[in-house]
Parts: structure tokens; sequence; C-alpha cells
């Protein structure tokens, strides 16, 4: 099968709206004849998402497994996609970064009601690169940055009295100059074992389509609702 080269998906791209374009219609995915490529159908899926007037279409449950199998799940922001995974950013001293270093593997799921649709990622999981969490850092609010410095996320907390003190010590300890990225805060990504693309039908008989990777490329199964 060809190699397929993409550009990474940019949420800079697009906006979110008041309400979605009179008369919009997604495009329909052929499940019986379905596109060779999964990557490229994942960037139209989203971009559509991105017409609709939600808060964060690229929301997505994110489920882990720690080092005594016990599971869990929670709601993170993709950040990137292309060929080479799916991008997200977080504590990586947090319970799911905890997680992610013991069993490096995760499953990613991104659902949007108003499309009837949804998307499952499985696959392994590797940190993202010291410069490619600087350049996301950087981009965030300052605000932000000064929280990731000043939450230990997942630890037990006093009160909420704690954490805004340590939000103003942090604010005073780079006062006027930049907020560098903290060495425990980064990225990671989900390679693409495995991708399955879900449609809704209003009888419950939806249209499910798994790609799975190979040596030799994508293969395709039309699975039953």
């Amino acid at each position: 099968m060809a190699d397929h080269t993409h550009t990474p998906f940019s949420f800079l791209e697009f906006a979110p709206v008041a309400a979605a374009p009179l008369g919009f219609k997604p495009t329909a995915m052929n499940f019986d004849q379905p596109p060779a490529d999964p990557v490229a159908e994942v960037h139209r899926w989203l971009a559509e998402a991105f017409q609709l007037p939600m808060g964060s279409p690229n929301a997505m449950s994110l489920a882990t497994l720690d080092a005594n199998g016990a599971p869990s799940v929670r709601t993170v922001l993709l950040k990137g996609f292309d060929e080479h995974g799916a991008v997200f950013f977080t504590n990586r001293l947090s319970r799911k970064g905890r997680a992610l270093t013991a069993q490096p593997r995760a499953a990613l799921l991104l659902f949007w009601d108003q499309l009837g649709r949804q998307i499952q990622i499985e696959g392994s999981v590797t940190p993202t690169s010291d410069a490619h969490s600087d350049a996301y850092f950087a981009t965030r609010p300052r605000a932000s940055r000064i929280g990731a410095w000043a939450s230990d996320q997942s630890e037990p907390a006093a009160d909420r009295a704690a954490l805004d003190g340590r939000v103003r010590a942090i604010e005073a300890r780079f006062a006027g100059v930049e907020v560098p990225r903290p060495p425990h805060w980064g990225g990671y990504r989900v390679a693409l074992g495995s991708i399955e693309f879900w449609q809704a039908d209003p009888f419950r008989l939806h249209d499910r389509i798994v790609y799975k990777r190979s040596s030799r490329g994508w293969n395709i199964t039309r699975l039953f609702p």
C-alpha cells in the first residue's frame, strides 16, 4: 500500500462558530467502500466537527491502566494529529502520567453527539520531544503556564486557598519574565495501532469500521454494530 504523508492537523486553523452553518450536513463516509487512508478521514471528521457550535471539538476521553492494571479515564484535548499519532499534553507526574510510565499504551475516544460520530484510537504511547513540548507550552496563556507550575496534579490539596497561594508564589517567581515549561510537563503521542470510525443510526444499526496497522499498511474490517 502506498505510503501517505500528511500535514499535521492544526487546530489554529479552526475558530469556534456561534451556530452551525445553515443546512450544514457532514460528508458521508462510504462504509462499504471505505477510504484507504484513515488519517485523511480523521482530518476530515475533525474539520467538520470544528464547523459546529461546540465548546471543544477536540476534547477526547483518554483511558489508561496503572501498574496494578487498574483502569482510569479522563478528558484531555487533542492538540495534534498526523500519521505518527495523536498528541496531548499534561503533567507527567499526574495519575495519567504515572500510568503511562507503568504501561505505555492508551485508548482515545473522540465523540461528537451533534454529528452522531465517534473515533476510537488505540496504540502505544511515547513522550513528545522537549522541543515539541516547549513549542506548545509557549502558545498557552500565561495564566495556564503559571498553573502548570503551581498544581501538583492529582495530589491531595487541603483547600482552594492552598492552590491559590501556590499560584501567587509562582507569579512572583516569574514576575516580568517568560514562564518556562516545567520539567515534569510535556506531551504524549498515541501511535495509530488501530482507528475505528463509528456513525450513528437512529435504530442502533450503527456503521462501524476499524483500521488496524500492520507492516504492509492498513487492514480494514467492517464491524457489526
